[in-house]
């Protein structure tokens, strides 16, 4: 269900945790295989292998979920300076060990699983205030699957009714809201999650909806713009100038459909302008 009353003060709450123009850079991972060029662009734009880097493995139920990403961390990305915060709870959020590790992080990366718990935890927590802060002295978040679901306001939870094209189809709850007027959905062509991002543009057409596949990931510049990384693809859908049709369904809910829906499906090394909604030249290489 869509719990609008609490997204105000939950935004609220996001901008009084850091300053307005924040400078930080978001790694977003879709799901499956992580691309070592997006792990490595992290750990770099974390400040290289000696900056203090936190994992956050709150979505996950996985016993072996720290160990995994303290060795990926460790032993294949050459990170010296690592820990993890198991926050599962609001009190482990309000942790003065926690808070201690997140106040010196310059990178912070949450794990997959159910982007759900990560919300249960963090929500108006001294914690999230403390991840904000991170990004916005120009450091560094991460994730995948949950945990690059998470990251926008509103999140998709991944409950609904993925089948149609309809408002209400999809459960949306509130989200980190690190990228602002976008919704972001993963695993996205592997799992043929088409319907329920389309679901929620056509409904608020001011989101921009950004769709990452598996073994592909988002890096997110200060300025708003995004460039792919990885093996696959991005989907993006721009349906804020697109006629949206809206039929009377049941309970509430309405049929979508649009008239001139703009759709980018960008590559490795591509990039798109979120402010503007237009895709970018490549960057250039040396």
């Amino acid at each position: 269900m869509q719990r609008w009353w609490r997204i105000a003060g939950f935004v609220l709450l996001c901008a009084a945790a850091g300053p307005a123009g924040a400078q930080g850079h978001l790694v977003l991972i879709g799901g499956g295989d992580k691309p070592p060029e997006a792990m490595a662009k992290f750990v770099e734009l974390a400040g290289g292998r000696e900056a203090p880097i936190v994992v956050v493995p709150t979505a996950s139920t996985e016993d072996d979920t720290i160990p995994y990403y303290l060795d990926l961390f460790g032993r294949e990305l050459g990170v010296t300076d690592l820990v993890a915060v198991d926050i599962r709870t609001p009190a482990d959020a309000r942790r003065a060990d926690h808070l201690a590790a997140l106040a010196r992080a310059r990178g912070v990366f949450f794990a997959g699983g159910d982007q759900t718990r990560i919300l249960a935890a963090f929500a108006d927590s001294p914690a999230l205030a403390a991840v904000r802060r991170v990004f916005a002295r120009g450091g560094v978040i991460g994730g995948t699957s949950a945990g690059t679901a998470c990251q926008t306001t509103p999140m998709i939870t991944g409950e609904g009714d993925f089948t149609v094209i309809r408002s209400g189809a999809v459960a949306l709850s509130d989200g980190l809201g690190l990228w602002p007027g976008v919704v972001v959905d993963q695993h996205f062509l592997a799992r043929q999650r088409v319907n329920r991002l389309l679901s929620v543009v056509l409904a608020q057409p001011a989101l921009l909806g950004v769709g990452i596949d598996e073994a592909t990931a988002v890096w997110v510049e200060p300025g708003g713009t995004f460039e792919v990384l990885g093996h696959g693809s991005v989907m993006v859908f721009d349906a804020r100038r697109a006629p949206v049709s809206r039929r009377p369904f049941a309970n509430g809910q309405e049929n979508l459909g649009v008239h001139g829906l703009r759709l980018h499906l960008l590559l490795p090394g591509e990039r798109f302008d979120v402010a503007r909604r237009t895709p970018l030249p490549p960057r250039r290489r040396r």
